[in-house]
């Protein structure tokens, strides 16, 4: 008998034990078609790949889940590996099977610009499969918790990058479905991987004191057994130690050391029924001290994933502090398993699925909120929506909230209704008004103040807020009500942010065929479409300008070899003097000059500042030489630099340049001020300058027929650093609105 059939063998052993009346034929049908639609591929440790989805069905197993899932982890790889259909599963096993497998099967034949983008695509799509049937995302966890024991065969980038992901999307799931077992196992998993030095630190450490504390637990456990049966309470006792990330992350994130860590050991008393916790927390803190503020009830207040349990911590005879959890067997069968632990009793449910009743409310919500999220938003929120502390606040007729720890007004707010966020204007905490700002804490009691009249929420709330359900409904709120505001407010963002890049938007627009490239590369039909999107904080200016230099980058690289050859050959044919440019990943090393300019290719030439954009030290900058007049000096924003306003035959002319090391020389720039126009204006600007201390050459200002006013500025500053300052000491004018430099 072959490897493969010894491991089916046991597994089908394991799963009679757990099922005695277990329809073996056909998971054994299942495992034989896998076999051999998996044929001769290998695993990265040399094992037949049926190896992974037969150790997969025994975590499933394990999970005591049903026969559709153990035959769906055999066949959990077959549409994404082999030739096999989901008509082909549907038809041999069950459609209820084939909406399994293909719930779990990545979209590996799609297409995407960025591994964030197919990340997002795939966590979509499970998410999509688990809202119709929750067993989806339970397989690919037991699939992903196999991956993880055998990450050791995979390259060390590979490893890094699985369990990165593991830590910041898988673990988390495990968690919102009260999976702990499954969850802390994952975790320790991805630690030993993303820091091998701190794992074994911590494992080290752990040894150490659990050698000092010999003997501890077993007597903390036989000393708690015999006080609660002399209560005549029923109940088992067991203690542990908590896993390694959990140590882990208290000692690095809060600075501590093992030995202030409280909950090193805990202690589970499980007991037959409700009353018997409060019996056993009264006896427990009879026999030890308790630590004040460490008591949290979680069975009168349940955590959002169903854990339902009471926590204490309490200290020894001996000095060492620990935790006791006291919950009932039905508690406890949740807190280990979660969802899965109720899978048989969610089975007897009429006309129902597990994933459609109101515990799973969470999981269309997520999907609701990546509608407008670009995919590195959507992947960082996952987590907070999933994985974050808690704070418990009350409604004034005391329905319990739960909100991310550090939650706000905001966030209450929103999670009650979209309506009564938009239309919030003040809010009371314990009866005293607070501000928007004002982090709630477990057991406030919360009261939203709104008014028919209210102007909806601020962009500034979305920085307030600490849920992603706040924030897109936020968003969605500004997508609807303020396009036009959008468009414009984004247009200003996204333009800025392409001058931080060094692109203009006259060079992304000019080329009708460039535009629509470099649209698709942020996942927008049109340009308005961009700027309403950044306007109302569904995708970030800084993303959008990096991605779209990049595929600029790739696309004109070609573009510009070609483009340099044929000037060349054009000035060769001319007789003409030729300064090529030097190669885009070059850097001119800083130099003296007098000019305060370095040009690749020459030496002592004559420079000159062009009028157009006034460049200075800190700005990107290119030259163009000039007949006569040496080289002029141009930002790389100016549209007198635009690529795409530039004449075919003049291409040879650009060469590129540096600025030089010239520390205490003064460059002239110009500014333009648009403000509300008022008395006292003109006087207000020079005060301003005169505070920054920067040299004026000239200053002049007209009044606009509209109430406006139009101040322009000649500077002497000593490079970007300088000039930015004065711009934000200018832009803080009472009536300012608008300060920006010439020829940008």
């Amino acid at each position: 008998m072959d490897l493969a059939h010894e491991r089916y063998e046991e597994l089908e052993r394991h799963i009679l034990a757990v099922n005695p009346g277990a329809d073996v034929e056909r998971i054994r049908a299942a495992f034989e078609y896998a076999n051999s639609h998996h044929g001769p591929q290998l695993r990265k440790s040399g094992e037949p790949y049926i190896i992974h989805p037969i150790a997969v069905a025994e975590i499933i197993n394990e999970l005591d889940l049903d026969q559709d899932s153990v035959v769906s982890a055999l066949l959990h790889d077959c549409i994404e590996d082999t030739d096999s259909t989901h008509d082909e599963i549907a038809r041999l096993f069950s459609p209820q099977v084939a909406d399994l497998v293909e719930g779990v099967t990545k979209l590996t034949r799609m297409q995407y610009t960025s591994r964030e983008d197919e990340q997002m695509e795939n966590l979509r799509k499970m998410f999509m499969a688990m809202a119709k049937d929750v067993r989806v995302i339970l397989i690919k966890l037991c699939d992903r918790l196999h991956n993880m024991r055998t990450l050791q065969y995979q390259s060390d980038l590979k490893q890094k990058e699985k369990a990165l992901e593991t830590m910041e999307v898988y673990a988390p799931i495990a968690h919102r479905l009260g999976m702990q077992k499954l969850k802390w196992e994952l975790e320790d998993l991805s630690l030993e991987f993303l820091d091998p030095v701190g794992y074994h630190d911590v494992q080290e450490e752990l040894e150490q004191i659990t050698a000092l504390h010999a003997g501890f637990v077993d007597n903390m456990q036989a000393h708690i057994e015999d006080r609660l049966a002399a209560e005549g309470v029923r109940c088992r006792v067991y203690g542990r130690l908590k896993h390694i990330y959990s140590i882990y992350r208290k000692m690095y994130s809060q600075g501590k050391t093992l030995n202030e860590i409280f909950d090193l050991y805990a202690f589970r008393v499980i007991v037959e029924d409700i009353p018997g916790c409060y019996t056993v927390l009264g006896c427990v803190h009879d026999m030890f001290k308790p630590v004040l503020g460490r008591f949290k009830d979680y069975i009168g207040t349940p955590k959002p994933n169903g854990y339902q349990s009471l926590h204490t911590t309490v200290v020894g005879r001996e000095g060492i502090p620990f935790e006791v959890q006291i919950r009932t067997w039905d508690m406890h069968q949740t807190a280990e398993y979660g969802v899965a632990a109720h899978w048989k009793y969610k089975q007897g449910m009429a006309n129902q699925k597990l994933g459609t009743e109101r515990d799973f409310e969470w999981v269309r919500k997520l999907l609701e909120s990546q509608q407008d999220t670009d995919p590195d938003e959507f992947v960082r929120t996952l987590r907070v929506d999933m994985f974050a502390d808690e704070v418990f606040v009350f409604t004034p007729n005391g329905d319990v909230k739960s909100l991310p720890a550090g939650a706000t007004p905001i966030d209450f707010a929103y999670s009650i209704h979209s309506a009564i966020g938009n239309s919030m204007t003040g809010a009371r905490v314990n009866g005293r008004i607070v501000t928007f700002e004002t982090p709630l804490k477990n057991g406030d009691i919360v009261e939203i103040i709104t008014s028919k009249s209210a102007r909806g929420p601020s962009r500034d709330w979305m920085k307030i807020c600490k849920s992603n359900e706040a924030r897109n409904k936020i968003r969605q709120w500004f997508k609807k009500e303020r396009r036009e505001e959008n468009i414009a407010t984004g247009r200003s963002m996204f333009e800025s942010e392409l001058k931080h890049v060094g692109l203009s938007l006259g060079a992304i627009t000019a080329n009708a065929d460039l535009l629509d490239i470099l649209l698709k590369r942020v996942r927008c039909g049109q340009l308005d479409e961009l700027y309403a999107a950044i306007g109302y904080g569904g995708l970030s200016a800084q993303k959008a300008a990096a991605r779209i230099k990049e595929e600029m980058t790739r696309l004109g690289r070609m573009e510009r070899q070609r483009a340099e050859q044929e000037a060349i050959q054009a000035a060769v044919s001319t007789g003409e003097t030729v300064y090529p440019s030097t190669p885009k990943d070059s850097i001119l090393a800083p130099r003296r000059s007098s000019s305060g300019i370095i040009v690749s290719g020459l030496d002592n030439c004559m420079v000159k500042f062009s009028k157009c954009c006034t460049p200075v030290p800190g700005d990107p900058v290119v030259g163009f030489i000039t007949k006569g007049y040496g080289v002029s000096i141009h930002r790389q924003d100016c549209p007198n630099a635009d690529p795409a306003r530039r004449k075919p035959e003049e291409e040879g002319r650009w060469v590129k340049v540096a600025w030089a090391e010239t520390p205490d020389a003064a460059y002239r720039t110009s500014i333009e001020i648009s403000a509300k126009d008022r008395d006292g204006l003109a006087l207000d600007v020079a005060m301003a300058l005169s505070a920054v201390k920067v040299k004026v050459n000239n200053l002049s200002a007209r009044s606009q027929p509209d109430g406006y006013a139009i101040i322009n500025l000649e500077l002497a500053v000593r490079d970007q650093k300088e000039l930015k300052g004065v711009v934000n000491k200018l832009s803080q004018i009472p009536g300012v609105f608008l300060v920006k430099r010439a020829g940008g």
